[in-house]
């Protein structure tokens, strides 16, 4: 392994946990009606476990209103169910073979519970960044030992690891605010 490849796939992993954060502040609610917030209810469908976006169309006609469209009305029932039993504390409606999902408006306490929650996912993105640190700071430790990185290599190589795992902090940092202000927004 090279270099530029340590640099490369440390980069690219931590890409990727900055995006898994961005899809999991998706799934926050805000107040406002965003397909991501149901999608990936599971549903006991067919014998299977299957997500609900494999199963209905999710549409918001209105800021405040989700409406599913089963491919098949046999999943009606199924889809309610699941929906009640996930934690999005939204009480569906059933009309014929659509499903409602109005949105309520959120309580100031329950909106510093999403806040405090968000922290502890931002957090963990955190980690998850600085693991890929460690990771690249060992290969880069296993290139030295081999041969292939002089002293002064090795440290322009941490150095470098260390702008890349800043710039990733520094970028979950700036969801994390983001979102917080839109929760917090009334």
């Amino acid at each position: 392994m090279t270099r530029d490849d340590i640099l490369l796939e440390a980069e690219m992993a931590m890409e990727k946990s900055v995006d898994y954060l961005v899809h999991e502040f998706a799934a926050v609610r805000t107040g406002k009606a965003s397909p991501a917030l149901v999608e990936n209810v599971d549903v006991q469908a067919y014998g299977a476990t299957m997500k609900l976006k494999q199963l209905a169309l999710i549409t918001t006609p209105e800021a405040r209103l989700l409406v599913l469209q089963p491919f098949d009305a046999g999943t009606v029932q199924d889809i309610e169910r699941a929906l009640k039993e996930s934690k999005i504390g939204i009480t569906p409606a059933v009309d014929g073979k659509v499903i409602r999902l109005p949105i309520p408006e959120l309580s100031e306490e329950r909106r510093k519970d999403l806040a405090r929650s968000l922290g502890k996912m931002a957090e963990e993105a955190r980690v998850r960044v600085r693991n890929n640190r460690r990771t690249a700071h060992d290969e880069a430790k296993k290139l030295k030992a081999a041969g292939g990185l002089s002293e002064d290599g090795f440290h322009d190589l941490e150095t470098e690891i260390q702008k890349l795992t800043d710039r990733f902090v520094k970028s979950i940092d700036d969801h994390l605010k983001h979102k917080e202000a839109e929760i917090m927004k009334v």
